[in-house]
């Protein structure tokens, strides 16, 4: 949020905040600034050696999220760059990104082993740029598994520093980053400001949005982030939403059980977690299995060390739960 708040307070009168914050804020907007610049360099360099190699990629998150919500690259905070690809073509782009000087943190064995990450990660030693490949069957937070061609079939072109990026549509973006607020109990505001500023476009097509919802069965997980920028930022909900959202007891109160979380700063619980997961998938049933296939889906953290490409899946998803009560009992704790 650095970025914003930096530019609406250059429009106030200085004396109203004192020197030393507002020459903190103008560095770390330069040094932002720099590094936005260095991963949109990164990214044209990735998205031509993969068009050479015959590999279709779609950018989401990252700049072309920040020029859809705030008109500039820079004027959104991030740190990795964010692609989707299609399984099939996972392996040829693991290859690609090692060819391109970059490591890779899933090891390749366990990629040939068909293992699926929570996503296929690549860094690059020499100047720390963290590069996330996302395919259909990494994005396990969506309730219905997602029909990836429909993401290519909708793609659109968005303008970064210049040059066409190929990009997921608004709506998709819309849905996407709507489960991924979920996914992380919306923790962070900057991702209920980036469904305000989406909102308050005007580039949504509602219909599509909310019938991209429904193909993956994300229709409570959308209204729940449009809720949340209505009541947290004060973001207009389209008039074709408003009154059912609004009406939507179920809803609310998990817009109110976030919004009461933002202000004290208190960690979930695993049990708190486990109920906010089938809460927001809608009815009992679907809620719980729900989380029953989330509770069981290993990814890289499941997996043993060394052994990753050789255990069997139905070890590692065994383990899983075992090992997110641990971890989670610990962060309460703490």
């Amino acid at each position: 949020m650095l970025p914003l708040l930096t530019q609406r307070l250059q429009a106030m009168d200085p004396s109203l905040v004192p020197e030393a914050i507002r020459n903190s804020l103008r560095e770390s907007q330069r040094a932002h600034t720099a590094f936005a610049l260095r991963l949109t360099a990164e990214l044209f360099r990735i998205l031509e050696r993969l068009a050479e190699a015959g590999i279709e990629i779609l950018v989401t998150k990252g700049p072309v999220l920040s020029v859809r919500c705030y008109g500039d690259p820079g004027m959104r905070q991030y740190g990795d760059l964010d692609l989707v690809v299609r399984h099939l073509d996972i392996q040829r782009s693991t290859q690609t990104m090692l060819d391109l000087g970059y490591a890779a943190k899933v090891p390749v064995r366990a990629i040939e082993a068909q293992k699926i990450p929570g996503e296929y990660a690549f860094r690059k030693s020499d100047n720390q740029i963290l590069v996330e490949l996302h395919t259909e069957r990494t994005f396990r937070y969506h309730p219905r598994r997602l029909n990836i061609e429909q993401l290519f079939h909708r793609q659109a072109s968005v303008v970064v520093d210049g040059r066409g990026v190929p990009a997921l549509s608004v709506e998709d973006e819309l849905v996407l980053i709507s489960i991924h607020g979920s996914k992380h109990f919306w923790e962070r505001l900057m991702w209920i400001a980036d469904v305000a500023a989406l909102i308050s476009s005007g580039t949504i097509n509602w219909n599509r949005a909310i019938e991209i919802a429904r193909e993956v069965s994300a229709e409570r997980i959308l209204r729940l982030a449009l809720r949340l920028a209505a009541d947290v930022l004060g973001a207009k909900l389209p008039s074709p939403l408003e009154a059912e959202i609004r009406s939507n007891r179920a809803v609310g109160r998990l817009a109110n059980q976030i919004t009461r979380r933002l202000v004290s700063s208190n960690s979930m619980g695993i049990f708190e977690r486990a109920a906010f997961r089938v809460k927001m998938r809608g009815s009992l049933l679907d809620g719980a299995a729900y989380l029953l296939r989330l509770s069981f889906s290993p990814t890289e953290d499941d997996w043993l060390p060394g052994r990753e490409h050789a255990r069997p899946w139905l070890i590692d998803a065994i383990g899983r739960p075992l090992r997110l009560a641990r971890k989670h009992r610990r962060r309460t704790a703490t």
